[in-house]
């Protein structure tokens, strides 16, 4: 960003981020709370209040190796300005709010990159991606809901087999109360891989500036912004999408969502410890597919799958446009 804007577009632009780190929050409890609510072992208000919790508190049990890859890995950092960063957010807030009214679970960590590489490109062409961060995202698109697919389906296997002695009322009352520890882990892996990404943006803005010296790192209070404002987008709920998730691509039971989501928990723990950013949508919507498809293949929505793979293909390259046409109306505003 251009040192002569001054403090009060730097401010303006970090509350950009923040909203978006908000809707995030909005758009992504589903993400957190869907197979708790479908599985009505707990309500969706109290839900929310849950999965909140945990989103706030994952800075204390993760690095910031996220935050480290969108900040320097996805567009050179000596490109990043005002009209970038702006662009970029305006990117992936739009789609985040298309598809959100549409009731679609697209991924917000995707549409961020994909605003960042829309504006990157619009400004300085292909040369400003770094493409060995890109291609570490590209590839989790497919690894992430494939691993979470897996997963629960193995774990569906296991508890099968260890619960196979007991009644269908016992397994059904064990796994509602462990439910509320492996929705408690997939909130935790939520909050650590998501609210970095906004983490990301905002060091890299003040990086650009000269406010970090001349090292990159995230400041303490950006990460307690980032975590707070992801919180309250989680308390506000996404209901829309938490049916989507919840209840249309397939019918669980407290077992298969305690599978799914320590599936998908595991798949989150072990991506935000390798600095990937991740879909969480993607991956717990493998991992719910996985669950439904462990106990026969026609359980599963596939219609309904399908669609939103759809909206995976298109996120990226959707936001992209958007940031990149966000960027060129910004120019020529400016001039």
């Amino acid at each position: 960003m251009d040192a002569a804007l001054g403090l009060p577009v730097l401010v303006g632009l970090i509350a950009v981020a923040l909203l978006f780190d908000f809707l995030n929050g909005l758009h992504d409890a589903a993400n957190s709370i869907a197979t708790i609510v479908s599985t009505r072992v707990l309500r969706p208000q109290f839900a929310v209040f849950w999965a909140a919790f945990f989103n706030f508190v994952a800075f204390m049990v993760f690095g910031l190796h996220v935050a480290e890859t969108i900040g320097t890995g996805i567009i050179d950092p000596a490109i990043v300005d005002a009209q970038v960063i702006f662009a970029a957010l305006v990117g992936a807030i739009v789609w985040n709010l298309v598809t959100w009214a549409l009731g679609i679970p697209s991924s917000s960590s995707h549409a961020l990159i994909g605003g960042l590489f829309g504006a990157g490109v619009a400004k300085a062409g292909l040369s400003a991606a770094v493409w060995s961060g890109l291609s570490k995202t590209v590839i989790a698109i497919v690894l992430s809901p494939l691993v979470g697919f897996l997963l629960a389906m193995v774990l569906v296997a296991i508890v099968s087999w260890a619960s196979v002695r007991s009644t269908p009322f016992a397994v059904d009352r064990a796994f509602r109360i462990l439910q509320f520890a492996s929705a408690s882990l997939y909130s935790l892996g939520h909050g650590g891989n998501d609210a970095q990404k906004t983490m990301g943006i905002i060091a890299v803005l003040l990086y650009s500036q000269g406010h970090l010296g001349g090292e990159f790192f995230v400041p303490f209070w950006v990460v307690l912004s980032c975590q707070a404002a992801m919180a309250m987008g989680t308390l506000m709920g996404g209901w829309r999408i938490v049916r989507t998730m919840g209840l249309r691509i397939t019918k669980l039971t407290p077992m298969q969502g305690f599978c799914a989501e320590t599936g998908g928990a595991a798949t989150l723990f072990m991506a935000t410890y390798l600095g990937v950013p991740v879909s969480t949508t993607h991956t717990i919507t493998g991992a719910i597919v996985g669950v439904g498809a462990a106990r026969r293949l026609s359980a599963v929505r596939w219609n309904v799958a399908s669609s939103i793979v759809y909206a995976w293909v298109i996120t990226m390259p959707a936001s992209a446009i958007v940031a990149a046409l966000t960027w060129w109306a910004v120019k020529l505003f400016v001039k």
